[in-house]
């Protein structure tokens, strides 16, 4: 351990997996270090079961019930991938895509007024759903038409819609779209989770209902991808790539000092020894004193023994509750997948709900989402806290993730990568760098 290294990684979370296979991939030197005996860090997948009931301090052990132990792997982040998104682009480019399997997720529902009705995914299902009226099917056609046609950088597509000064809320006006629409559209399809976007510049919405749309185009059902085993496999499928270009992995490895030189980086000391470095990656959870709270989620992981009603027996589904349904601020979200994604025992479900916490009491916030999925057979309560860097790290060059947010999918998280690596290379991300080599080492190519 005691050598020079370009980059040195604290944390094995998919943020710090991902940049540093970027940074193999580019040449650079990688030692990539966790204090736990697994992959993933915030965002593992648990298994056996027994481990998930110590990490929650549950009494005793899991019931025969539940099945064998072996069978579970259960995720502490829920989030989906969004099929024509980054996280998917980075896995097609790097290849990493030959380490996975994916499934596509059943269908999409959001709540109205105590029901969950399905997000349409064709134009039949739009025009037989009984979430919009008739006159407000055919002026969301017309929107949902514009935004297929709309290019960013083709003024001759925008029809009058400046998208770096017009509002959000100007766009649903000009389409005559209702205050059920709107909130269909916003967080059913843009999927944010407070109505802060409505005042903004529409270029980001715009963007958004896009890549719903191509997402959902991809495959039919739903725009969402899973992978099997669970999201704990990301993490570990660019730790792969890393380590096949050169990257050095060591888990289990206590993080005693990061030692710093004239307000620089220069090093990391593990149990006596020290690897120096010139630049290093690391979660919030290695450097307390450069990062600030931003708030919190609670995630509740729950197992059931069926599908969620109303949902058509679905054995995956993403339930989205918008905030005005249920008097919040932030929206709340359902994740549902099964024994049919190989993280649960035959016949189990495995449903987690998560919002921002808004109040002192998080648990009664995600009541109404509870509700849909009675009866719990077992549920496990998370409320983590929220946390970004001070600084960006040009000065130090100690570049910190952001803590993974209640969002379903993964795009904040590669827009968290792409800043980080603009930081620390000085250039854009660009997708086309991350193609492997056309020689691998090891001779992969050739399999």
């Amino acid at each position: 351990m005691n050598e020079e290294y370009d980059v040195i990684v604290l944390g094995t979370g998919l943020t710090e997996c991902i940049l540093s296979g970027l940074m193999s991939v580019k040449g650079k030197k990688v030692l990539h270090m966790d204090r736990n005996a697994y992959y993933g860090g915030e965002s593992a997948s648990i298994t056996p079961l027994d481990d998930l009931y110590k990490r929650f301090n549950l009494p005793g052990s899991p019931p025969e019930s539940m099945g064998r132990g072996r069978d579970w792997n259960v995720d502490l982040i829920p989030k989906f991938l969004m099929a024509n998104g980054q996280l998917v682009k980075m896995l097609l480019y790097t290849e990493v895509t030959r380490y996975l399997d994916f499934k596509v997720i059943e269908g999409s529902y959001v709540y109205k007024k105590g029901k969950i009705y399905k997000v349409p995914s064709t134009e039949k299902e739009a025009l037989a759903s009984n979430l919009l009226g008739f006159m407000e099917k055919n002026r969301f056609r017309k929107l949902l038409q514009r935004v297929s046609l709309y290019d960013e950088n083709d003024p001759t597509t925008w029809d009058g819609i400046d998208p770096k000064n017009t509002t959000m809320k100007c766009v649903y006006e000009k389409f005559g779209l209702g205050k059920d629409v709107i909130d269909f559209t916003g967080h059913a399809l843009a999927l944010y989770r407070t109505d802060d976007y409505l005042d903004q510049p529409c270029l980001e919405s715009l963007n958004r209902i896009k890549l719903y749309s191509e997402s959902l185009a991809r495959y039919g059902k739903s725009p969402y991808l899973y992978p099997l085993y669970g999201l704990g496999e990301l993490p570990q499928g660019f730790a792969r790539l890393s380590a096949i270009y050169g990257g050095t992995y060591m888990l289990n490895k206590p993080i005693e000092e990061i030692i710093m030189e004239n307000g620089h980086v220069v090093g990391v000391k593990s149990e006596g020894e020290i690897a120096r470095c010139k630049q290093l990656i690391c979660d919030p959870s290695y450097v307390a004193e450069r990062v600030q709270k931003a708030g919190q989620v609670i995630r509740v992981i729950c197992i059931l023994s069926h599908p969620i009603r109303h949902t058509n027996d679905a054995n995956s589904c993403q339930i989205i509750i918008p905030q005005n349904q249920v008097n919040r601020k932030s929206d709340i979200y359902v994740c549902l997948i099964s024994y049919a994604h190989n993280v649960a025992a035959q016949g189990k479900y495995i449903a987690i709900v998560s919002t921002t916490v808004e109040t002192a009491e998080p648990e009664r916030e995600i009541e109404p989402a509870l509700e849909l999925l009675e009866p719990v057979d077992q549920k496990f309560v998370a409320i983590s806290d929220l946390y970004e860097p001070v600084e960006d790290g040009t000065e130090s060059q100690v570049f910190v993730s952001r803590s993974y947010d209640a969002t379903t999918h993964f795009e904040t998280t590669c827009n968290d990568i792409k800043d980080i690596y603009k930081r620390m290379s000085g250039t854009d991300f660009d997708f086309e760098n991350m193609k492997r080599k056309q020689n691998d080492v090891f001779g992969e190519d050739e399999q």
